[in-house]
This record gives C-alpha cells, sequence and structure tokens, in this order.
C-alpha cells in the first residue's frame, strides 16, 4: 500500500494520501489548498490517479484543497452529511463506507470540534480529523462545537477500537506524528477526566484565541462547490422540475454517476443506465459503453449524481470527448426529489 502523510507547517495540518498499489487510484484526506501543486506533483512521482478527496469536517485554520483538486484532477469531493458547504459530490453518514481501488475506509460520525466532524477508520489505523489529537483533543467552542458530544464520540467511540489501532490526525503543533488508542487512553491529559461533566468543564475553560484564518478559511470552505451556472446558460442542464417531464421521453438517456451503495441508500430514476462517475472517460472513448449507446440510438445523454457535481462534470468530459448535447440534472436527485420526482427504491 502507498501511504503518505503530508505536512503543512503553516496550518499544522496533516493531510494523507492513499492508494493500494502503484498505478492505481488513490484517495486524499483533508488536503490544503496552498499544497495542491505538491499533490498533484508526488501523484506524478507515483503515477497515481486521484479518485476522491475527503474533509474530516469543515476547516477554520486553513482553505481546503478540495475544490482546488477536483477542478484539476476530476476527483468525487465528500463530506459528512451535516456540512454546510454548498456542493460536495458525495455526502456520507455514520456506517458508510467510502471505497476506491483496494482501499475501504469506513465511515464514523464523530461530532463535538464540529457538528460535522468524521472519522474514518482504515483496518489498522484511524484518521481522526480534529476529534482526537495526540495528546489533545479539539477545541469546541465554536463551528457548533460540543464537548458532551465530543466526549461521546471520543469515549464510545475512538476509544473503543483496539488499542494498537494508530491514530493519525489532521493536527499537530508539537511534531508528533502518529499514535495509537492505547496511547491516548493512558496519556492524553484530556482524557484522564472522570466523568462526561468534568470533560465539559475542562474543555469550555481552556479559552484559546480563534483560529488566525478563521474568518478567511470558513467562509471559504463554505463554497467550495462546482459553479454549474455555465451550463444552464449553454442549455445543458435540466432544472429537476423540467427533467421530471422527461420521465419516459423514448429520446432521453438519463445515467446515473453515482455508486452502487448511494443507489441502494437513497434509490434511483426509473430506467436510469448505471454508469458510476469514475469509468466516465472510459465510457465516454471510442467503443465506451455510452458513447456507442448514444451513437447507435441517437438519445440524449443525460447525467445525475448526488447534488450535480459529478454530473456537471461529466457533461464537460462528454464534450470534450464529443458528445455535445450531454446535458445533467442540476442539484442532481437531492433536487430531483425536492421536486416531487418519482424515486424507485429496493
Amino acid at each position: 500500500m502507498i501511504f503518505r502523510q503530508l505536512f503543512d507547517s503553516v496550518s499544522g495540518t496533516y493531510s494523507y494520501l492513499l492508494a493500494s498499489r502503484a498505478g492505481g487510484e488513490a484517495m486524499i484526506l483533508d488536503p490544503v489548498l496552498e499544497r495542491v501543486d505538491r499533490y498533484c506533483q508526488l501523484m506524478r512521482e507515483l503515477d497515481l490517479k486521484l479518485v476522491k478527496a475527503v474533509d474530516t469536517h469543515l476547516h477554520a485554520d486553513h482553505v481546503t484543497g478540495l475544490g482546488e483538486l477536483r477542478d484539476r484532477t476530476h476527483c468525487i469531493t465528500i463530506m459528512g452529511e451535516e456540512t454546510k458547504a454548498d456542493v460536495v459530490s458525495m455526502r456520507v453518514s455514520d456506517g458508510d463506507k467510502v471505497t476506491i481501488e483496494g482501499i475501504t475506509l469506513d465511515v464514523m460520525y464523530t461530532p463535538g470540534h464540529t457538528d460535522d466532524s468524521y472519522s474514518y477508520l482504515m483496518g489498522d489505523r484511524v484518521f481522526t480529523g480534529d476529534t482526537l489529537l495526540i495528546r489533545g483533543t479539539g477545541r469546541t467552542d465554536f463551528q457548533n462545537g460540543s464537548a458532551r458530544a465530543q466526549y461521546e464520540s471520543i469515549f464510545n467511540r475512538l476509544l473503543k477500537l483496539p488499542e494498537e489501532t494508530f491514530v493519525f490526525p489532521a493536527h499537530d503543533y508539537k511534531g508528533d506524528t502518529v499514535s495509537t488508542i492505547g496511547e491516548e487512553k493512558r496519556h492524553n491529559p484530556r482524557l484522564q477526566v472522570r466523568s462526561v461533566d468534568e470533560y465539559v468543564e475542562l474543555m469550555n475553560n481552556l479559552k484559546l484565541p480563534n483560529p488566525k484564518m478563521m474568518d478567511v478559511a470558513v467562509p471559504a470552505n463554505i463554497r467550495v462547490g462546482l459553479h454549474q451556472e455555465e451550463l444552464t446558460k449553454q442549455g445543458l442542464a435540466f432544472a429537476a422540475a423540467d427533467a421530471i417531464k422527461t420521465l419516459g421521453r423514448p429520446d432521453i438517456l438519463l445515467v446515473d454517476l453515482r455508486e452502487t451503495s448511494e443507489r441502494l441508500k437513497h434509490g434511483t430514476l426509473p430506467g436510469a443506465l448505471h454508469a458510476p462517475y469514475p469509468s466516465i472517460d472510459d465510457n465516454l472513448k471510442p467503443g465506451g459503453m455510452l458513447r456507442e449507446v448514444a451513437t447507435a440510438t441517437g438519445r440524449r445523454v443525460v447525467f445525475f449524481c448526488a447534488y450535480g457535481e459529478r454530473s456537471a462534470m461529466a457533461v464537460n468530459a462528454a464534450k470534450e470527448a464529443g458528445l455535445t448535447n450531454a446535458a445533467h440534472i442540476a442539484g442532481g436527485i437531492d433536487a430531483w426529489k425536492k421536486a416531487g420526482g418519482p424515486v424507485q427504491t429496493g
């Protein structure tokens, strides 16, 4: 496995690059905007294709690299379903799995530092974001933080993991790079409390200054979504209400870009063809399934996904591949449901 822990010294942020093999798919956790050039260089050197970029929560101390990586690599952006970010490609919740070739992360909802804080478990290691730090815990005094919720997340979720589980946090300010669950149980001073009330009292009296970048980072990180207005101007986007009216039309081919797990959880649209987004380039090249179907039938390809981000990128990919009339459903199946469109489940 390829595993790289990357450090941004300005914000004290750790980002993690994961892949199962050289030449394969890659995922990055908690990327920093100013380090995107370095990430891209490293992926070229290791012959990796970035497929997914994950933020463990809405950061207040640096601007995320999610949007820039999406624009450069056409990767899927991922955050928890509670996030205030305007649009990410995929939103996950507790118990979900985030997968790429050869690697699976188990999704754990661990609120407290913020209300959208998640941890990701991968075999012998857990990426704890700002929930559990090395010999510390993330502050709980802004972004709907809650010391009581964090106590539950740490003591009743993270500390229940095997003691030998490696802990890889999103930040460290002392130079430590890794710990274990057992070490933190024994040596983390904030975890030597006798009750949740004692922990709440401790966290409520830290009196920390706000992060220097907070007023810049939080607004920037909320507006990370891909701007889809240009496709609407070009006539390549259907509003959900208009898309509903196309159901059953023989000249329209609906294409679902979401992963199987999303389809099972949220349902799909009647008659839609399933072609997961990571395979879009193969599907659109000569001989690819979508290109062949569109060419043979003359039907207009209309992509959809969860929130419109992947489908907007797919329309652009289709244009580059020569399918100039492809379109998408703006706002994805989320907007479709809100407009009262029918959804198939099971």
